[in-house]
């Protein structure tokens, strides 16, 4: 249930609001004749992963580097995709969508098709990834297509020449704060995202995503980008803000504050951590993470990397409770466990009961003490607001529901 906190909290979340943001400055929902959304697809562990825990930690390991690398997206288990035309006549592409990155880059499966919008900056790219290999070849500016309403002219693409194999993908759609483009494009301090673009451009009045994931088991496991506003008809609350945290490196992402409790018992006091697509899991801090393991009375199983719990332990599961900026959010004891129709797809038993909260690998106090990854995302819906730099959630009709 989402609830208020203290009434002080309350009262200073509130002044907080009033002091930094008028009316005019929140984001605007998205109304019926808006057609500012592209549709996503959702693809589950098409990289064969056997331990996904270990890859969502190889991933969280770059991010608390906080430096210009990247995160192989062979290294995510649950990956959303939307096809993305670049150049006039547009080609279209299948980029993994990553609010962890911020390039956007192609030619990883399906060859780059020059037009007469392509331009040669004759500048190289190279992103480096967390396993040594990387990802490089020349930047060029083109027309890239989201919907027909969605264009940006002369967005900075990266066409790889060098690229490890991403289970049929074509490149990356970066959708991540422009600070994470430092130092990837030569003779280039910083390089504008698709975001950038679309708001100097004109074609949204506020830089702002919103982001609608179906849990991967429902009966409509897709999802939805609304840029330049949010999307009324996939909340069922409303939209709340809190600004993107101080603390480094939390701060170069999507990063907040939040607090966890497991029923009433705390397991992480308020700390900084990040929103992550491209992270599968719930990551929280080691001696969060074993507080929590005690509590559920859960085991480690070896195959998944995942804690694995029984029928019994399930019936007696508590819900999680994270709040953030005064609000809280209930992750219910079904958010709480890997879909059972998808054990397969992650190496486990069928009848198995496994949990999606996992270890960070690390104490907390890193400054990235938790991620809250897909399996956090499919319940609530979330909106990125570069404008105002910060950070919305609002439940959705799969904040409650038994889909796993």
């Amino acid at each position: 249930m989402v609830s208020s906190g203290s009434l002080s909290s309350l009262l200073a979340l509130l002044a907080l609001a009033f002091l930094s943001l008028s009316a005019s400055a929140l984001p605007r929902p998205r109304t019926a004749s808006t057609t500012a959304a592209l549709k996503l697809a959702v693809r589950v562990n098409s990289y064969g992963i056997k331990n996904i825990a270990a890859a969502d930690r190889a991933r969280l390991k770059v991010l608390q580097a906080g430096g210009s690398s990247s995160v192989n997206a062979t290294n995510t288990v649950t990956t959303y995709t939307a096809d993305v035309g670049v150049g006039s006549p547009a080609t279209y592409y299948t980029l993994l969508v990553d609010t962890g990155s911020s390039n956007t880059w192609i030619g990883s499966n399906k060859l780059y098709k020059q037009t007469a919008t392509s331009r040669d900056t004759l500048h190289k790219f190279k992103i480096p990834y967390a396993d040594g290999s990387s990802v490089s070849g020349e930047e060029y500016t083109d027309t890239v297509t989201l919907s027909s309403d969605l264009v940006v002219n002369s967005q900075s693409i990266g066409v790889a020449s060098e690229a490890s194999q991403m289970g049929g993908l074509d490149g990356i759609l970066g959708l991540g704060p422009v600070d994470l483009t430092q130092g990837l494009v030569d003779d280039t301090s910083e390089v504008a995202t698709v975001m950038d673009n679309l708001y100097t451009q004109k074609t949204i009045s506020s830089e702002v995503l919103g982001v609608f994931f179906a849990p991967a088991s429902s009966s409509d496991s897709s999802g939805e980008l609304t840029f330049g506003s949010y999307d009324t008809a996939k909340i069922t609350g409303r939209i709340n803000y809190v600004p993107v945290t101080s603390v480094f490196p939390a701060s170069t992402y999507w990063g907040i504050d939040q607090s966890i409790m497991y029923g009433s018992t705390p397991i992480l006091d308020e700390t900084a951590g990040i929103v992550d697509t491209g992270t599968t899991l719930i990551l929280i801090a080691s001696d969060a993470f074993n507080i929590y393991q005690t509590a559920t009375g859960a085991t480690l199983d070896k195959t998944t990397g995942l804690l694995q719990i029984s029928s019994d332990q399930y019936e007696q599961l508590s819900s999680l409770y994270f709040t953030i900026g005064g609000i809280t959010y209930e992750l219910t004891p079904n958010g709480q466990i890997w879909p059972r129709s998808l054990n397969s797809a992650i190496g486990g038993s069928t009848n198995n009961i496994y949990l999606v909260v996992s270890d960070s690998g690390d104490s907390s106090g890193s400054g990235l003490d938790f991620t809250n990854g897909y399996c956090f995302l499919e319940r609530f819906y979330s909106v990125y607001d570069t404008t105002n730099s910060q950070v919305g959630f609002a439940t959705t009709e799969y904040t409650y529901a038994t889909t796993n």
